[in-house]
């Protein structure tokens, strides 16, 4: 009994010992990793309109596609995220494709941005990138690729310009908001988006950002920085780990007047998929999006839960629409080995083969 005894201590005192070496590693790793290798994928500022600005990914192989992506990325948050880890990089990927890539960044917006609508985005900004490249490349119609928010213009841009899209791909896109499948759609209905925007003006990004925690406070408050700890003496995983950290408080605020339409069309009236929507005094019908689509969800998006998204093809009026459903979630979607392997393959094939 009392060799096991003296067994014990001795295993966990050494136990001890290497957890302790373990964070004391991990402290020096903490103070001196190198995580700036975000947005490093070379691309140049060609076009800019107010706080809007686009950028073109320099070419990575000789043989590009003769038809341009713009990929328009969701309000919140910041469009860098598709080029997050240079190991896990959608752009590079998308570039290494063959693909010739424009991303919209929509900057930070101020106070006299407030007024902004929901027109001033899509029948404004996205449509000026779209003229601008239409322009530059001397052609009639671009590619689009638009992401969870993003997305949803994408669909509402094409529908009002459907002679200027060949291709549309949408990524965690939410269409129909009559889904009560997670807490950001069941909250939706019910948030007041006129009493929070003239309390706020522009709403804060730390404002959405609390929101977007409570959906899973658990594993987005607790849990992810209790594991953080099983990792802290490697350099690579820190870094990564850090890198979105800065992502995901990066947040802008929300344009009052655009958030305050955006909140009640969709989420309390769900107007869009209803076909009642109208936009600078157009009616926006899916039905008018007839080029060829591609529709990827993550089938564990707590965000934009796959219900959302799944009726998008009986939705529009495109006869060539493929939804592809992937084991994942919604960043997963974007940063992990999964989108290398199968979510921009999927994109670069269905472009290239219609392009």
């Amino acid at each position: 009994m009392d060799n096991m005894f003296k067994m014990d201590y001795a295993q966990n005192l050494s136990q001890m010992m290497e957890t302790q070496k373990k964070m004391a590693k991990g402290l020096e790793t903490l103070m001196n990793v190198d995580y700036s290798g975000a947005n490093q994928t070379p691309k140049e500022l060609v076009f800019q309109m107010d706080k809007m600005k686009l950028y073109h990914y320099e070419p990575r192989v000789k043989d590009i596609t003769k038809t341009p992506l713009i990929v328009v990325y969701a309000l919140v948050n910041k469009e860098y995220m598709m080029d997050l880890q240079p190991d896990k990089s959608m752009m590079r990927k998308l570039l290494d494709g063959g693909i010739d890539v424009y991303i919209i960044d929509w900057g930070y917006p101020t106070a006299d941005d407030r007024y902004l609508t929901l027109g001033d985005y899509i029948n404004g900004y996205i449509d000026e990138a779209v003229e601008f490249v239409r322009r530059k490349h001397k052609i009639q119609k671009v590619n689009i690729m638009g992401i969870c928010q993003g997305g949803t213009f994408s669909f509402i841009y094409t529908s009002l310009h459907q002679e200027k899209v060949k291709n549309l791909v949408s990524l965690v896109t939410p269409i129909d908001f009559s889904t009560d499948d997670g807490l950001l759609f069941k909250w939706g209905p019910y948030l007041n988006a006129d009493k929070i925007v003239e309390a706020f003006g522009n709403v804060p990004g730390d404002f959405m950002n609390a929101g977007f925690v409570l959906l899973k406070p658990f594993d987005l408050m607790v849990d992810k920085y209790v594991s953080l700890i099983d990792i802290l003496d490697d350099e690579e995983k820190m870094a990564n780990f850090l890198r979105m950290e800065q992502w995901i408080f990066d947040s802008p605020d929300q344009v009052g007047q655009a958030y305050k339409e955006f909140q009640n069309e969709m989420y309390h009236n769900n107007s869009l998929a209803k076909g009642e929507l109208v936009l600078e005094g157009k009616k926006v019908d899916l039905k008018n999006v007839t080029c060829p689509v591609l529709v990827m969800l993550g089938k564990k998006d707590n965000q934009v839960p796959p219900d959302a998204t799944r009726p998008i093809p009986k939705l529009i009026g495109s006869k060539d629409c493929e939804l592809v459903e992937i084991d994942t979630g919604h960043i997963g979607l974007f940063v992990s080995g999964r989108s290398q392997r199968e979510v921009s393959p999927k994109i670069i094939k269905f472009l290239k083969e219609r392009d």
